[in-house]
């Protein structure tokens, strides 16, 4: 249930507010300091070089990781929770694919590409694409190891072990895809580079509703059974539609059950 921000607050003064508002933005000033120095530190991140060579299918036929990069020399890569054996992509991956087309306008004008990867065929991720009505450029990654060697998907083997290395921890999961960021940069030689990776909610910050949703009352007011977005975000096209999202980030009609994972 939503909670009542009304209830839970003092009613002061504006002279009362306004101290409390510039104590805030103290906090606020050394966040963002804080913000600017991790982003350095981020930039000064050693470099690992991309010696194999991935073979992508795309809009036009199969492509390499080069292919990504189209002209520009650095590459960013979201890695989308939808499986070879999935109809719809993830809700979640869907909520930041939602914020993706209108940075990406500015990126290509700032020598930097973003596309979208997953392990489904071409076929059902391009008819998903179309669907949600993005423009950006999607990729599948079926029947490579990008995934897996960028640890955002697992075998089946290594799940059924207990443990998979995910967000740089051996952590127990139920499925074989997550989701997550991976960085590239393209040399003039043409070499490759991995320059950074982040996981769970290490990219946060790119989902431009929970940047508004926290600066109100009752902020991201995900009070469900699942503690997150999975309480209230759908597919955009789904919003209204009776139906419920599981743990994992999948979509099921009204009239389904699946046990929690």
């Amino acid at each position: 249930m939503a909670n009542d921000a009304h209830e839970s607050h003092r009613i002061v003064s504006e002279d009362e507010w306004l101290i409390a508002r510039k104590e805030l933005l103290q906090r606020e000033k050394e966040l963002t300091r804080l913000r600017d120095q991790i982003s350095a530190q981020r930039r000064a991140l050693p470099w690992v070089k991309v010696d194999e060579r991935y073979e992508f299918d795309g809009v036009d036929g199969k492509v390499g990781l080069a292919d990504l990069f189209d002209g520009r020399s650095q590459l960013i890569v979201k890695h989308f929770m939808f499986g070879p054996d999935e109809e719809h992509g993830c809700v979640g991956c869907s909520f930041h694919c939602d914020h993706i087309d209108g940075a990406r306008i500015h990126l290509e004008q700032h020598d930097v590409s973003l596309v979208v990867v997953a392990r489904a065929p071409f076929a059902r991720i391009d008819a998903f694409r179309r669907r949600m009505g993005w423009r950006f450029k999607w990729f599948s990654s079926a029947g490579n190891t990008f995934n897996h060697d960028y640890h955002v998907s697992f075998t089946k083997d290594e799940i059924a072990q207990g443990k998979v290395f995910y967000n740089y921890a051996m952590v127990e999961l139920p499925i074989e895809d997550l989701h997550g960021i991976s960085v590239f940069y393209k040399d003039a030689a043409g070499d490759i580079f991995h320059t950074y990776s982040s996981y769970a909610r290490g990219n946060e910050e790119m989902f431009g509703a929970y940047v508004y949703l926290d600066l109100t009352p009752k902020g991201r007011n995900e009070n469900g059974p699942t503690q997150s977005l999975a309480d209230w975000v759908r597919h955009h096209d789904r919003y209204g539609a009776a139906g419920f999202v599981d743990p994992t980030g999948q979509w099921h009609p009204a009239d389904t059950r699946v046990k929690c994972c």
